[in-house]
């Protein structure tokens, strides 16, 4: 369950930065506002569950890779 928490935020915030890139539209920002607290909290909770993932790259459990 924590894996799949951390693999949603991974999901959000690349689909956030996507946007960022594409379109220069912070989508984040625009559902909650600029730079308000639960913004903060957002991205924070973001990263948090990129860094929590970090494991999961070198763990020799890859269940759909073709290596």
């Amino acid at each position: 369950m924590f894996y799949k928490v951390c693999l949603a935020l991974i999901i959000i915030g690349g689909i956030n930065w996507g946007l960022i890139g594409l379109l220069n539209f912070n989508l984040v920002a625009f559902l909650f506002g600029g730079g308000n607290l639960f913004t903060r909290i957002i991205y924070i909770l973001v990263g948090i569950g990129a860094i929590c993932s970090i494991p999961a790259l070198f763990s020799g459990d890859c269940n759909n890779c073709d290596m």
